[in-house]
Formats: C-alpha cells, structure tokens, sequence
C-alpha cells in the first residue's frame, strides 16, 4: 500500500507552470481533514455493506441524497444568486452536465460502495487512490507532455498494486 501511495505521491507532486494558492499550510490542513473524513466515510461504509443486507446501489443512492440535502442548501444559503446558476442554459450543457454526474459521480461512488463491500477498506482505499494514473494517458491522447518523472511514479504504483495482489 506504501509503495502504491508513493508512487501515486510522486505523480500527483510533480509542479508544472504556475502553481496556485498562497497559503500551503491552509491547504495542507484541509488535506488532512479531508483524508481523515475520506478514511472515516470508508470504514463505516465497509462496515455497513459487510454487515448488512444494504447492497452498494443503495448505499450510493443514500449517499448522494444525504450530501445533496447538506450542500444544496449551504451553497444557497452562501450564494443566493446560485440558483439563477443551476437552470440549464442549454440541452448541450445540461447534457454535459448529467454526464459529468452520472459518470464521475454517481458511476464512482457506486464503484467505490462496491469495492468496499467486496474487500477490506484499506485495500479498497489504496486502489481507489490510483485515479490521477488513469489520467496521464488521457492527457497524453490529448497531446499534453507527460514526463519521464511521471511514467516513473505510475511504474511504482503498479509495482505496490502487483505486491498487493501478491500478498492478498
């Protein structure tokens, strides 16, 4: 898990062009706070799903209405014109919009509940971690240069994801 972190660490790190934020201390402190609430989110919903009929579609479901219910109206509350911004300015952005939804959030939360049901949460986690990898051939097809520092970060997480597998 270790190596596959690191390895994940070393492409996610690597700085390219104009960095943004002028308080890294904030940034690192919400950083913990988000992992430790991605951890914490990971092993109740492990516990749920391994010890319960509740099956992942549900979990998912559950989730997403819940993280609805508090943002919609925090974000309305912080931004009463953000309302105006949610009505769709056209079928081509509104289909962008359910795709982006559908796909990214709702298809990989699912994904994720199910992984959490089928396997311990720290292994889960770990492979859940690898995401940013799947990019870079993204970014390459799309003709963005990927660095030699990068090919070798998604070489060691592969390598620590292949000890995973070998030792599971």
């Amino acid at each position: 898990m270790m190596l596959t972190g690191l390895g994940v660490a070393w492409v996610i790190s690597e700085r390219t062009g104009e960095q943004a934020g002028s308080n890294p201390q904030r940034g690192v402190v919400w950083a913990g706070l988000a992992a430790i609430l991605q951890a914490s989110g990971a092993v109740l919903s492990r516990s749920v799903l391994a010890n319960s009929t509740l099956s992942p579609l549900w979990s998912t479901m559950l989730r997403l209405v819940g993280g609805l219910g508090i943002l919609l109206p925090l974000l309305l509350w912080q931004s009463p014109s953000l309302a105006i911004g949610l009505i769709p300015r056209s079928w081509r952005w509104l289909g962008a919009v359910f795709i982006a939804a559908f796909g990214g959030t709702y298809l990989g939360i699912w994904l994720q509940q199910t992984s959490l049901k089928f396997a311990p949460a720290g292994i889960a986690q770990t492979l859940l971690a690898t995401s940013p990898l799947f990019v870079l051939p993204i970014a390459a097809a799309l003709g963005d240069k990927v660095s030699l520092r990068a090919i070798l970060g998604v070489i060691v997480a592969l390598l620590g994801i292949g000890l995973l597998f070998l030792a599971a």
